[in-house]
């Protein structure tokens, strides 16, 4: 969706609105360790697609409590926001931080190969003296 200043301070709002909603309004045990990483509204206002994180162990309970408490959380948002129209809201799963972390781990398991030195196009370079003796051998 294209963001202009206008639908960015939409966007936030809405963040904010929802995210005081889930902490004090929304008494869930399944809506307590979750955190909201986006909202994105359409520009007519009439729906909105909120990105939530949590822990990998508990997506389909987190998103099977959202859509316990969609009715709610819509009709105070309405009340909240005081828009013309209270937007649908679809719960969407961000999955980026599972896969900031999948990575952080990753680079932190640096293949031995990774600390040969090597020239420009990427071949390892060879010491002359390793290499002489190794054609002394033959």
């Amino acid at each position: 969706m294209k963001q202009n200043q206008s639908s960015r301070r939409t966007n936030e709002l809405a963040r904010e609105k929802l995210a005081s909603i889930l902490m004090f309004e929304i008494s869930d045990p399944d809506l307590t360790l979750v955190t909201i990483t986006g909202v994105e509204v359409s520009v007519d206002r009439s729906f909105m697609r909120v990105y939530v994180t949590c822990e990998p162990d508990s997506y389909d309970r987190t998103l099977a409590a959202f859509t316990r408490a969609k009715g709610r959380i819509r009709s105070l948002l309405g009340r909240s926001l005081g828009w013309r129209v209270t937007p649908e809201i679809t719960f969407t799963i961000d999955k980026t931080t599972d896969e900031a972390d999948r990575i952080a781990r990753a680079l932190e398991q640096v293949p031995p190969t990774l600390a040969i030195e090597k020239d420009d196009q990427g071949y390892p370079l060879v010491n002359t003296a390793d290499a002489s003796a190794d054609e002394g051998d033959e």
